[in-house]
């Protein structure tokens, strides 16, 4: 009676598949928060600039606007940190777990099938 390793086959492919997904979720989270950094500095500045023309101006329209435009950038800068922080050191490296946890995953199934054929030959 010959066996099929059918479900090993599935499980080594969609382990595989999780590995690449992984992979790549991590490369978007490596360029992302690349991205987000940069934004962060020039949204800093921009802020910092307009913080220094809303102390100077008088009371007015102007001065308004100006505030207006500061609570915006302030905003922004507020969700661009949070992104930050989802995207981060910390996540990164939550994916290099989940990397490591199925690439010995697949190791575990390799050496499982080797197991099973070694067994089925000996009989």
């Amino acid at each position: 009676m010959r066996h099929r390793f059918g479900p090993y086959r599935k499980e080594k492919k969609d382990l595989s598949f999780r590995k690449l997904s992984l992979e790549r979720q991590q490369e978007n989270y490596a360029n992302t928060t690349v991205e987000v950094s940069s934004e962060i500095e020039v949204l800093n500045a921009e802020l910092s600039a307009v913080n220094t023309v809303v102390a100077t101006l008088p009371d007015g329209d102007t001065k308004d606007d100006n505030i207006k435009r500061q609570k915006k950038l302030e905003y922004n800068l507020f969700l661009l940190t949070n992104r930050k922080a989802n995207y981060g050191a910390i996540a990164l490296l939550e994916k290099e777990f989940n990397i490591a946890r199925v690439v010995k995953e697949l190791e575990e199934a390799d050496s499982f099938a080797i197991a099973v054929v070694a067994r089925r030959n000996s009989i």
